[in-house]
């Protein structure tokens, strides 16, 4: 092996929310041949967890038994294919924007706006202002437990707002997106990163959305109207910014952000009668 292996990892330190416990084992490959090369080796009932920037987690408190592998900054070629756009799973989805706006290419300007890698943007079909990655993808590469690289198409999955499904147990290694030419796109970027500072609570750690958004209805607006704007449990608080929002004020635990979203949850089913989907994951052992 030619990555970084390490034990008893705080998975705080991966993870935007700044929470959580620690990972049995951590590797970081070295490069996709050593990331094929580290699954073999692993037994064949060994749980494993690949994270990118850990924008989209939640891990708690008791850690997570097996192995996590971190894949941001080890993936990360970036490259145009002919007239489309090659990006490796650890790249982050801003730079992807950047990448494609500067090169007069339009159509992944949203991306800028998703604080993730596309291996996360991938998993979840991650979008925003409009955008969902999956709507410019044109393949994909994945890899699963044998450690062997397999070339996916848009149709292998199972794709809704915010959800993939596919072949259990692989991991997207990268994706080619095709895109439209077109001038402007840096512009887009601009104006979209402008809304995002004014409406979101980036000065406190965070996972972005909390819930998905209802058909026809907005997460943040239920609730708000609940009133649980600055709602609080230990350091986990609902911001007061943007009530789709939870953040860590400084000393949350897991528990703490897992109760507030528990408690959000049940008051907006309660008042509203509408059952709200977590965008976020959580995973883990409790303490």
């Amino acid at each position: 092996m030619k990555g970084q292996l390490m034990h008893h990892e705080p998975m705080s330190r991966h993870t935007s929310w700044r929470a959580g416990g620690c990972a049995e084992k951590c590797y970081r490959p070295a490069d996709l041949d050593d990331f094929s090369a580290f699954l073999k080796s692993l037994p064949e009932k060994e749980p494993v967890e690949v994270i990118g920037l850990g924008s989209n987690l939640l891990v708690r408190d008791g850690g997570i038994r097996g192995t996590v592998i971190l894949m941001h900054k080890v993936l990360d070629r970036l490259e145009m294919d002919g007239a489309r756009i090659h990006a490796q799973a650890g790249v982050a989805c801003a730079k992807v924007a950047r990448f494609s706006a500067q090169r007069g290419w339009r159509g992944s300007e949203f991306l800028a706006g998703i604080p993730g890698t596309v291996g996360g943007a991938l998993a979840m079909n991650a979008g925003c202002y409009g955008g969902e990655t999956w709507n410019i993808v044109e393949k994909v590469e994945a890899i699963g437990r044998d450690g062997q690289v397999r070339v996916r198409y848009p149709e292998e999955y199972e794709i809704g707002y915010r959800t993939v499904s596919g072949p259990r147990e692989e991991w997207f290694v990268s994706a080619w997106f095709r895109l439209e030419r077109g001038e402007g796109g840096m512009d887009v970027i601009k104006s979209l990163l402008k809304k995002r500072i004014a409406s979101q609570p980036l000065e406190f750690p965070n996972a972005g959305s909390v819930f998905r958004n209802p058909e026809g209805d907005h997460a943040a607006r239920l609730i708000e109207s609940c009133g649980l704007k600055g709602k609080q449990i230990g350091g986990a608080m609902v911001s007061d910014k943007h009530a789709n929002f939870i953040v860590n004020t400084g000393n949350a635990c897991a528990s703490d952000i897992e109760r507030l979203i528990e408690l959000v949850r049940d008051t907006v089913m309660k008042e509203k009668g509408i059952r709200l989907e977590r965008e976020v994951r959580i995973i883990g052992e409790a303490a």
